[in-house]
């Protein structure tokens, strides 16, 4: 169920015509979908004190209206261990346009997968599965069905794909937890029913997928003109 704060969310964002990384993923945590461990400021001592409780690297990203695809800009700067490094990356993050406060979020390790959606203007929503990061239209290995999906319909999205060895791993390297993944695109193939109303397309990329979990890595809702 689409609740007050997600509608909130959607309502605060229509004029911008997109939903902000942060805000997207509060709004998939309020459906149950894994997102990593973070926090929104524009304070350097709040960033340092993340970073030192931190289990892992962070990964620390602008957020700014102006600024809708942020690899392109330089925008995101990964693996930061060192308050020094963060705090030099954090200055420059946010003497970008538009820039006044940054996402710091602690790293997750694992097989990078797509998950995405779109709303057709005939079919309504349909969800979008495949190999993610960079190598996404460069590879152009994707499997579509209409949402909602059940897990029947996840396994067989799977089977079509090109990648489906790097899924069940290959060479020695670890798979993805199928049942995982399973559970997290019938979970996001409901709430696209529920956000059908407002959206125009969904861009999960990377979702970062182990033996153990699935988390959205990173989060893009863009939003139909109204």
């Amino acid at each position: 169920m689409v609740n007050q704060r997600m509608q909130q969310i959607i309502a605060d964002a229509q004029p911008m015509g997109w939903v902000l990384e942060p805000f997207a993923k509060e709004l998939l945590a309020h459906s149950e979908l894994t997102i990593p461990t973070g926090i929104l400021t524009d304070s350097l001592d709040t960033a340092r004190t993340f970073l030192a409780g931190a289990a892992h690297p962070v990964v620390i990203k602008a957020v700014s209206a102006d600024i809708v695809h942020k690899t392109e800009m330089q925008a995101v700067v990964t693996g930061i261990q060192d308050p020094e490094v963060l705090a030099s990356h954090m200055q420059r993050l946010l003497a970008l346009k538009g820039c006044d406060q940054v996402l710091v979020e602690e790293m997750v390790s694992g097989i990078e997968i797509l998950v995405g959606a779109k709303n057709d203007s005939q079919f309504g929503p349909v969800v979008v599965l495949g190999p993610g990061g960079t190598g996404v239209e460069l590879y152009n290995d994707t499997a579509i069905r209409l949402a909602p999906v059940t897990p029947a319909d996840v396994c067989s999205m799977v089977d079509t794909l090109g990648a489906k060895p790097v899924f069940e791993g290959f060479r020695g390297r670890p798979g993805v937890n199928i049942e995982a993944l399973t559970q997290m695109v019938v979970t996001f193939s409901h709430l696209l029913m529920e956000l059908e109303p407002w959206f125009e397309s969904i861009d999960l990329n990377p979702v970062i997928c182990t033996l153990d979990q699935c988390v959205v890595a990173d989060a893009r809702i863009m939003l139909l003109k109204k």
